[in-house]
């Protein structure tokens, strides 16, 4: 098997020590299902066009421009040699710009993985040293990185033999947490149904392994893709959720009992 192909290739530059590194991506979209839009009358693919809106008339790739919309209806104009003109952060360099706690990492904001590895054997060993510095530190490097002509905030931390280097989300990306939460209503509940909950989360915890994860929708497409294939019916449809609980107490009770655990706890009162 080929190894994968780096989106890219520079420096990894702490203070004065700095190594060739290149990123390689860690996600891949290979075991997806695609689809193409097809024309609903004579079953054949059909293209996707910018079309004038004005003119109704199609737009050939060699006449199409970005515009930014300054105004109603008023855009200005650029050119993609404007685009490739700004260099607000190095192209080739992902100058360490801090460190911080790896635990302190707020996960809202990381979006996109990549491996960082060395881009030769002249590298090994200073990116060894930094990575190794870093895993006893528990500490993620701060930087940024221009990708697809587009500069990204990004943070590396230890991985395996290599390091994970994660594009970030903006804060103004982020929906405050405060404007979806302060409205929620803490309602009065039985304290004892805390225990009988715990014993329920208990039986149940286990370790992360996202091999043992399912993607039931893919799985659903392709079982239905097979379906049409071979003449047969489409599978079933998932039923629709149940309604809300009316009576907690009595469904944790049965899910204990169900789990074969016995319940310390005394008997709840029924919840609102």
């Amino acid at each position: 098997m080929a190894a994968p192909r780096a989106v890219w290739k520079g420096f990894l530059k702490v203070g004065s020590v700095s190594c060739a590194v290149k990123l390689v991506g860690a996600t891949s979209e290979a075991g997806k299902v695609h689809f193409k839009i097809l024309n609903r009358e004579d079953g054949l693919p059909v293209k996707s066009a910018y079309i004038d809106e004005q003119t109704g008339d199609v737009v050939p790739s060699e006449d199409q421009i970005k515009g930014y919309e300054a105004d109603k209806g008023d855009f200005l104009e650029i050119e993609p040699k404007d685009i490739k003109k700004l260099k607000l952060t190095s192209q080739h360099t992902l100058e360490v710009e801090g460190f911080v706690a790896i635990d302190d990492i707020d996960t809202r904001y990381l979006e996109k993985p990549y491996y960082l590895i060395p881009a030769d054997g002249a590298a090994l060993e200073a990116f060894t040293v930094l990575r190794e510095a870093m895993a006893a530190e528990r500490v993620a490097a701060r930087s940024c990185v221009v990708l697809y002509q587009r500069g990204r905030e990004v943070v590396i931390q230890p991985y395996g033999k290599g390091m994970l280097l994660t594009e970030l989300r903006t804060h103004n990306e982020m929906v405050s947490e405060s404007s979806v939460f302060d409205d929620l209503k803490v309602p009065i509940y039985d304290k004892d149904l805390l225990e009988i909950a715990g014993l329920l989360i208990d039986k149940k915890v286990t370790k992360f392994d996202p091999s043992k994860f399912e993607d039931t929708y893919e799985d659903a497409l392709i079982a239905m893709i097979d379906a049409k294939r071979k003449g047969k019916k489409p599978p079933k449809a998932a039923p629709p959720p149940k309604e809300n609980v009316v009576n907690l107490a009595s469904i944790l009770k049965k899910s204990l009992a169900k789990e074969g655990i016995k319940s310390r706890a005394k008997p709840a009162r029924k919840s609102a």
